[in-house]
């Protein structure tokens, strides 16, 4: 685990996007990181369809998605938009 990235404990459901949002920060930068429903329901084998069990789905896997998430930052994966965005 790198220890120059830190999750924030804070996640939103985006329902127009179908994805959570959650942030990083490396080096006091904030980093948005976007994870879709489909990789969550592929993951937990779940159809997820009210906002509660898609984020308690997400804290479920946290570890998880969080070291994907700091993979992609550590090879600088970013979206045109400098996000991070884990899908299928």
């Amino acid at each position: 685990m790198n220890q120059n990235i830190l999750f924030a404990d804070i996640q939103t459901w985006h329902s127009d996007q179908q994805a959570i949002h959650f942030v990083a920060q490396q080096g006091g930068a904030l980093i948005n990181c976007w994870l879709s429903l489909s990789w969550l329901q592929q993951q937990s084998g779940q159809t997820l369809s009210t906002p509660e069990t898609i984020i308690a789905t997400f804290i479920e896997y946290r570890f998880d998605i969080e070291d994907i998430a700091e993979a992609m930052i550590d090879n600088e994966d970013f979206n045109d938009s400098g996000d991070i965005v884990i899908k299928e």
